[in-house]
């Protein structure tokens, strides 16, 4: 016997629950398949661990300058343990809240992995489900390289299983993830190497970003090693690790390797090709500007689609896919174009919109940039202070904003309300003509020259 639905989502993450939540709000019959803990990525080994991780080594570095406010603050190591368990309540909270969700929102959940059967049929643990419309929200996970002793390394999802602080850690690759890790693991106290396989770290960023926290990484005592490739990595009997590789490297001693080289979509296991929908030599599942893959009546969301792989990207995806197919909105659809995110490394990083290179390249001669470099008034009193970097892109006679690219304290929170302005088509003139709030780091967004 087959149990239909309106809809199923394949995948409890942001996605999944995100679809299925906004058309049981439509009164339709939804289920959502997921083998693991409500919430995907993001809540079990992605955003949410790592903000706790992000804040409880920004407190550390707080810590430190609290002296030069004239605070007498002892400084006794980290309780590695205190601090995941602390961390996995607040997850188990979360998981348990949508369990409840579901529940009340009279959304199905079924546990197990789902395969498809044909096009609008899967089967969970010999149990078959059938749907109108059957949305692909699987997500991904991060890859091993193909190294040798590559195994004796953890990606990050080992590293939110981590049980003792590792003293001595080298993290390897150079994009958010990485730069992220080894900025956490760096303030909570580990020595910290990141080795890169090109010449810099966030490549596809803003120079302005990259360069700014470059520096600061370097500052802070974190070693970057670039150009390498790695050859092989060895455990000897006492568990500790030893990486060689080009350029003469050897380090040895090490306690912790994590690998942040590239995530992979989740899609190999759904029998998918029976179903006749396309995916590409990745994995990844292409759609179209609708979230509708080549099958009619399935559809794809979130991070394996390939397409900017964000939390609040899935949710706002899903949301808008259920309002296309139960809310009569035909045309509902997410802009992919000017969509905000942050980088929590020390210190955070806020983007928006085209980097230089890429507007130059898009608009050349039309492109002038706007750009600001000082330390923030927290760190007057201090000696160590880490510095703020901005830079406001523009095109064409009335200047419209097509980037902003912020790095330093506090820009997390601050990019927010800039993003509204930013999508709203706000130009220089506006962002010249608002009133500035004094003293903030956020006004110097306003002031530029």
């Amino acid at each position: 016997m087959t149990t239909h639905y309106d809809l199923i989502a394949i995948g409890g993450g942001s996605a999944g629950l995100s679809v299925a939540e906004r058309g049981a709000l439509y009164g339709k019959k939804c289920a959502v398949i997921e083998p693991c803990p409500l919430g995907g990525t993001c809540v079990n080994k992605g955003c949410v661990p790592k903000k706790i991780m992000w804040n409880a080594a920004h407190l550390n570095h707080m810590s430190h300058l609290a002296k030069d406010y004239g605070l007498k603050v002892e400084q006794n190591g980290l309780d590695w343990q205190i601090l995941i368990t602390k961390r996995q309540q607040y997850i188990q909270g979360i998981n348990d809240w949508y369990i409840n969700y579901l529940a009340d929102s009279n959304i199905d959940h079924i546990k197990g992995f789902a395969q498809f059967v044909d096009q609008k049929t899967v089967v969970v643990d010999g149990k078959q489900y059938s749907a109108d419309h059957i949305v692909i929200g699987v997500g991904g996970e991060p890859v091993r390289p193909d190294v040798p002793g590559a195994e004796h390394g953890i990606t990050s999802d080992g590293f939110f299983e981590l049980q003792e602080h590792p003293k001595r850690v080298v993290v390897v690759g150079a994009g958010y993830i990485a730069v992220e890790l080894a900025g956490m693991l760096n303030e909570l106290g580990s020595e910290v190497s990141i080795l890169l396989r090109g010449q810099h770290i966030l490549s596809r960023f803003d120079s302005i970003l990259r360069e700014t926290l470059t520096e600061e990484m370097l500052n802070s005592g974190i070693n970057i090693m670039s150009c390498i490739q790695l050859s092989a990595i060895e455990k000897n009997q006492q568990g500790k690790l030893t990486l060689t590789g080009s350029a003469g490297l050897s380090i040895s001693d090490v306690d912790q390797v994590i690998w942040a080289v590239g995530r992979k979509p989740l899609s190999d296991n759904l029998n998918i090709g029976v179903t006749g929908v396309e995916v590409d030599t990745q994995g990844f599942i292409p759609t179209d500007d609708y979230q509708n893959t080549n099958v009619a009546g399935i559809y794809a969301v979130g991070d394996v689609t390939g397409r900017a792989a964000l939390t609040p990207v899935a949710i706002a995806a899903g949301r808008r896919l259920a309002d296309r197919l139960f809310n009569n909105q035909t045309e509902r659809k997410l802009d992919y174009n000017n969509i905000p995110t942050v980088v929590f490394s020390h210190p955070p990083i806020g983007t928006i919109g085209l980097t230089e290179d890429e507007a130059r390249q898009q608009h050349g001669d039309a492109v002038k940039t706007y750009q600001t470099h000082f330390t923030p008034m927290f760190y007057a009193p201090s000696e160590h202070g880490q510095k703020t970097a901005m830079k406001l892109i523009c095109v064409g006679a009335q200047e419209k904003i097509i980037g902003c690219h912020i790095i330093g304290l506090g820009v997390d929170e601050m990019l927010q309300g800039f993003a509204v302005a930013i999508r709203m088509g706000a130009t220089k003139k506006d962002f010249d003509d608002t009133v500035a709030i004094h003293p903030t780091s956020g006004e110097e967004l306003v002031t530029m020259r």
